[in-house]
C-alpha cells in the first residue's frame, strides 16, 4: 500500500475521520465501488490503513444496508453512518452525519477528516498539512490542491462548529457543492506534491481504466 509515513515521522493522530463512499459509482457499473479489488485489498481498505495514521476512530459514509461491510475482511471494525437529511443529496451529507456523530460520540474532537474511497495513493503528511494550514490562521476549512493545480473539495479537514450552517445549507437552501460551501466559511488551499514516481496523490478511480492503472502504479513499485 502506498503512502505509508516514514517512521521516523511522528504520526498526528485525529479523533475522527470520515471516508466517503456514498455514490452510485455509475462509471464502474455500480455497486460499492469501494468494495472493488487494488492488489487484492477492497479500495476501502487502502484508504482506511490511511485514515488510521491519523484518526483512532474512522466512520465510513454509506446509504442502504450497513451490514454488507462487516463480512469484508478488514472492513468490520468500520463505524457506518448514513445520510440524515433526504434524497442523497451527495457528499455534504456525509460530511454532515460525520460531524453529527463527532458532536455526539467525540463530543472533544473539534475537526473531522474527510476523504474519498476512491484514492489509494494519499500523501502520509495529509492531515498534518492541513492542520498546519489552519493553525497558521489562514481560514476555517483546510481544502488539498494536486500537483497539477486542481482542488480536491472531498479531501479536507472541517471544524465540526459548522454543522448546523451545513445542515440548514442542505434542508432550506439546497446547496450540493462541497467547495461552495467552503469557500463560503473561509476555504484555505494547501498545496501537495506528486508522489513517488510522480503519481498525483489524490489520483482517483472512476472506471475500470482507472482501477487497471492503479494497479501498474503499484506494481511498477515493486514490494
Amino acid at each position: 500500500m502506498r503512502g505509508s509515513a516514514p517512521e521516523t515521522q511522528e504520526i498526528v493522530r485525529l479523533p475522527v475521520a470520515i471516508i466517503l463512499a456514498g455514490g452510485w459509482s455509475s462509471r464502474m457499473g455500480g455497486g460499492d465501488k469501494g468494495l472493488r479489488l487494488l492488489a487484492g485489498i477492497p479500495l476501502l481498505g487502502h484508504i482506511m490503513a490511511q485514515a488510521r495514521l491519523w484518526s483512532d476512530a474512522v466512520l465510513l459514509s454509506a446509504n442502504d444496508d450497513p451490514g454488507r461491510f462487516s463480512d469484508v475482511p478488514g472492513l468490520g471494525s468500520l463505524t457506518v453512518v448514513t445520510d440524515n437529511v433526504p434524497d442523497r443529496p451527495g457528499p455534504l451529507a456525509g460530511i454532515l452525519a460525520a460531524m453529527d456523530w463527532t458532536a455526539t460520540h467525540r463530543p472533544d474532537s473539534t475537526h473531522i477528516l474527510c476523504v474519498p474511497c476512491d484514492t489509494p495513493f494519499l500523501p502520509a503528511n495529509l492531515y498534518p498539512a492541513l492542520a498546519a494550514a489552519l493553525a497558521g490562521g489562514g481560514g476555517t476549512v483546510a481544502m488539498a490542491v494536486g500537483p497539477d493545480g486542481v482542488r480536491h473539495p472531498t479531501v479536507a479537514l472541517w471544524p465540526v462548529s459548522l454543522r448546523e450552517d451545513l445542515r440548514t445549507a442542505l434542508r432550506d437552501e439546497g446547496l450540493r457543492k462541497v467547495g461552495v460551501f467552503a469557500a463560503r466559511h473561509g476555504r484555505v488551499d494547501v498545496p501537495f506534491p506528486a508522489g513517488p514516481d510522480g503519481i498525483d496523490p489524490f489520483f482517483n478511480i472512476n472506471g475500470p481504466d482507472d482501477l487497471a492503472m492503479a494497479e501498474g502504479f503499484i506494481r511498477s513499485a515493486g514490494p
